[in-house]
């Protein structure tokens, strides 16, 4: 089984493809998500997995443009609890650390314990386990990496600070997609989908009051470029049965403009 995964071995989204799917698996490391849609779509990858959404960051709305874009199925769903950790070479203390290395939102998921080392220059990555394996490689002993526990392990680091994130309850969703084939997994009690409505007064609340019997878990708005003032409307359904998913399906589609579902999966737990 090949899995696209956007980063590198050491990453969470790796961390993701085996809790998901076993160890027994061999990884496609994509340095953009749009090359993990790619793989999955052409059928390189038998899944793929992205981020789409972080408890502290929010969305990340770009993605779920690549989803559409890419006319890949949702199948499934994990929520992962991060852990961000500060890293090294071993032998290195903080006091010799000068830069520190990371992706962005791990930077950002950090930033009170970044505040309290003013003088460090911070440097923004592809990825926080490509971080890691370049502190490794470059042998500097004045550079620091946050990444995870796996990723420390891997490329030989020290961990000089774990468990730096400013929230500690810190998750974020990843989806498993696959070649679109509309088959729905047994258990299925989740939906992912967008509808778009035009730029009329109260088209949302019309869209939105259609909905009974289950529980939208999740709504973002997105503006849509080529069409000036219609906007498409991301949302989560919960439901108790595919039968009330359907009709509520249904009921939206007369509802709106248009509707796309992303996927039809079982609804995961928070590890």
């Amino acid at each position: 089984m090949k899995i696209a995964i956007q980063g590198y071995e050491g990453s969470f989204h790796q961390i993701v493809a085996e809790q998901y799917f076993g160890k027994g698996i061999e990884l496609i490391p994509c340095a953009t998500f749009r090359e993990v849609t790619r793989h999955t779509k052409s059928g390189d990858a038998t899944f793929g997995i992205m981020a789409v959404e972080n408890s502290i960051a929010g969305t990340i709305i770009a993605n779920y443009g690549l989803l559409q874009e890419a006319g890949v199925q949702v199948a499934g769903e994990v929520y992962l609890h991060v852990v961000q950790n500060l890293m090294a070479l071993p032998g290195v203390t903080l006091d010799d650390i000068t830069e520190v290395e990371s992706h962005p939102m791990a930077l950002q998921q950090c930033h009170n314990f970044l505040d309290t080392h003013p003088a460090w220059r911070l440097i923004e990555s592809e990825d926080t386990a490509l971080s890691a394996r370049r502190v490794a490689e470059s042998g500097s002993r004045t550079t620091a990496a946050i990444a995870s526990v796996r990723a420390a392990e891997l490329y030989g680091l020290n961990i000089l600070a774990p468990d730096i994130n400013t929230i500690k309850n810190n998750y974020t969703r990843f989806v498993i997609i696959k070649v679109q084939d509309l088959l729905i997994a047994p258990g299925a009690n989740k939906a992912s989908l967008y509808f778009k409505t035009d730029h009329r007064q109260g088209s949302l609340v019309r869209a939105l009051e259609v909905l009974d019997g289950v529980n939208m878990s999740r709504l973002q708005s997105h503006p849509i470029p080529a069409e000036p003032w219609h906007y498409m409307f991301h949302i989560d359904l919960e439901f108790p049965s595919l039968a009330v998913y359907s009709e509520n399906l249904e009921r939206l589609i007369r509802a709106t403009e248009e509707v796309h579902v992303y996927g039809v999966y079982p609804s995961a737990l928070k590890h």
